[in-house]
């Protein structure tokens, strides 16, 4: 499965209101696994920034004056998601003010329910944790996600924790990596060999399973024995199923 981890920064809170996106960030997951492979952009919107929202990310019109405009960005960002799944937190804001810069490109025929699918983050969070502060930075606390870098928001940042985050709230690890995918900020992978003595089986949309060395089945089977011997025989792991029955 091939999963997009999206978030934006923009000039106020109401797409209705004119306001508009500033910052995209993208960070790909595949297979439950962060590839490496990210878009992230800078965009001119074309209108002040609203002071509270500067607050928040930090990010000022002038810094943003000599930044592409949506139009000019539009194609590239919109290869990077197609096809994916989107996950975002508070999917409705990232994904309205989305299709308002696209309609303003009159291209609906590209707004994101067309061309992905979208998991919020917010909604599944509150389902797993009712009745609890179930914004990102809480999170991160409740999973242990370093986010000591994130004096203000940023889209690529927030992404990136996010993406830790997701992987966390849904029984996974992100640091282990397993002959997966490196990526470049040009949407291409590599592949990463496996510098591993033990045997592993990988199919496609199956879990990779790594199979015991011979060292650690010695330690294993020692083990038991001890159990064995400690306990007058009654270790039930070196038992047959009829024996336990």
């Amino acid at each position: 499965m091939r999963q997009i981890i999206l978030d934006t920064e923009t000039t106020g809170l109401e797409p209705r209101l004119g306001h508009r996106i500033i910052e995209i960030g993208c960070v790909e997951v595949i297979d439950r696994r962060v590839t490496g492979n990210r878009y992230h952009q800078y965009i001119n919107p074309e209108r002040d920034i609203d002071e509270g929202a500067e607050e928040v990310h930090g990010i000022s019109t002038a810094f943003l004056a000599d930044k592409p405009v949506f139009a000019d960005v539009a194609d590239d960002f919109l290869s990077f998601i197609r096809g994916a799944e989107l996950v975002i937190h508070n999917a409705p804001f990232d994904v309205g003010f989305i299709d308002y810069e696209l309609t303003l490109l009159n291209q609906q025929q590209n707004h994101v329910a067309n061309i992905c699918t979208v998991l919020d983050t917010l909604v599944l969070a509150r389902k797993m944790h009712p009745g609890q502060k179930n914004n990102l930075d809480a999170l991160c606390k409740r999973y242990d996600i370093d986010n000591s870098q994130r004096d203000l928001h940023g889209a690529l940042l927030d992404a990136e924790i996010l993406a830790e985050t997701y992987i966390a709230m849904t029984g996974g690890q992100t640091t282990l990596s397993l002959g997966g995918y490196s990526g470049t900020s040009d949407g291409s992978n590599t592949a990463e060999s496996i510098n591993n003595p033990r045997r592993v089986d990988v199919e496609p949309g199956k879990l990779r399973v790594i199979y015991a060395s011979d060292e650690e089945l010695d330690f294993h089977n020692s083990r038991l024995n001890g159990i064995n011997d400690s306990s007058g025989g009654n270790c039930v792991w070196l038992k047959d199923k009829e024996q336990v029955e």
